[in-house]
């Protein structure tokens, strides 16, 4: 196993320092949980992963809290309460609890007035919460209250790393992170001149997204600012979308750790999945999922994949950071500029895109040319 990307976290990613307080956390398979060998021998081996990165931690601050709970089953869905009391304190929860507002977090059915209560509450004894999450939960956390009100009202810095696998630790892990932030912020330059994105895959794939003014992020590796919050392996620019505005079609041909055995085509209209075609028996999970809550068809989020050293299909976790890829997402996207809140966040890698940037002049600026980069 190459342990330099793990020290590397700590060193260089999250630049932790001896005072601070780091979170770790997994979680294991539940009994109920349909797996092949493989994704099973995965699961297990995330779980050492974890482990291992605690242990080396202690080399690099005093206080490393450890937990694993039981799978949650998809991404998107909050931490168990336990979570939520190593990471903010007890005296955080008990307070959200009088106020009945705990309870409303877990379930993403919260206004933007009672956030605002939850900030007066969290930031009371944000002494007390954790300075550091290094999240390794199979089902992601990034898109969650959790991680949300951690890294916007308590400085938290979060690397999410849902998927991970030993491979990584070889491969999208070594990537030069300032190589990749670097290529990030040129891209970015671009995409805030672009109101409209057009995508267009040899698949099929052909879509048109307004951005509007929404805010363009980058996801670079380095998460050393108070706040800072991305995934390990990184490397993307996304934002997203302006509610109701996509329309087109998704021509997906992975799901999100296995290839599909034929390709199933999501019709957009409005912002949202209107209707799946196709004979692929992840069209019945994909829909049980979109049928869950409305919010669910939102077309979330346009990411652009920005690591040269990523290269696995069959984890999103890497794949949605390959050069010259894209991914969409479907559900939630209220954590990074969006407005839908809900328990699902879903998504899915294209291949060998155009991709141009329309500005509020017409001019059409061409970002990915067939998956090759055209920004110098």
């Amino acid at each position: 196993m190459n342990l330099e990307p793990i020290i590397n976290i700590y060193k260089i990613n999250l630049k932790v320092k001896s005072y601070e307080k780091v979170l770790i956390f997994t979680d294991t398979i539940r009994e109920d949980e349909i797996l092949t060998v493989e994704e099973r021998h995965r699961r297990h081996s995330l779980v050492e992963i974890a482990r291992i990165i605690r242990e080396i931690g202690k080399d690099f601050c005093k206080e490393i809290l450890y937990a694993e709970y039981p799978s949650l089953g998809s991404p998107g869905i909050e931490p168990p309460e336990e979570i939520w009391k190593i990471a903010f304190g007890d005296k955080t929860i008990k307070n959200l609890k009088k106020t009945k507002l705990f309870h409303k977090l877990l379930s993403k059915n919260i206004s933007s007035q009672e956030i605002h209560l939850i900030k007066e509450i969290v930031k009371q004894h944000c002494n007390e919460a954790v300075n550091v999450v290094i999240a390794l939960s199979n089902f992601s956390t990034s898109h969650t209250n959790f991680r949300d009100i951690l890294t916007k009202f308590c400085g938290t810095r979060y690397a999410s790393m849902p998927l991970f696998d030993l491979s990584m630790l070889d491969g999208s892990m070594t990537a030069d992170w300032k190589t990749v932030k670097h290529r990030a912020l040129k891209v970015k330059q671009i995409l805030d001149r672009g109101i409209k994105i057009k995508i267009k895959t040899p698949n099929g794939t052909e879509i048109e997204i307004i951005r509007g003014k929404r805010k363009i992020y980058i996801d670079s590796g380095i998460l050393t600012r108070r706040g800072s919050f991305g995934n390990l392996p990184a490397g993307e620019v996304f934002f997203a979308p302006l509610e109701g505005s996509a329309k087109g079609k998704l021509v997906i041909e992975w799901a999100p750790t296995r290839k599909l055995k034929s390709p199933l085509i999501l019709k957009v209209e409005k912002g949202e999945v209107i209707s799946i075609e196709g004979n692929e028996p992840y069209k019945k999970e994909l829909e049980a999922i979109l049928n869950k809550r409305q919010e669910n068809r939102n077309i979330a989020e346009l990411g652009i994949g920005m690591n040269d050293k990523a290269i696995r299909p069959d984890n999103i976790l890497e794949s949605e950071k390959i050069l010259g890829t894209i991914h969409i997402a479907l559900g939630d996207n209220s954590s990074f500029g969006g407005r839908v809140r809900t328990t699902m966040h879903q998504d899915f890698i294209f291949f060998n895109p155009d991709l141009y940037a329309v500005t509020e002049e017409r001019e059409q600026i061409k970002i990915l040319q067939t998956g090759q980069l055209m920004v110098s």
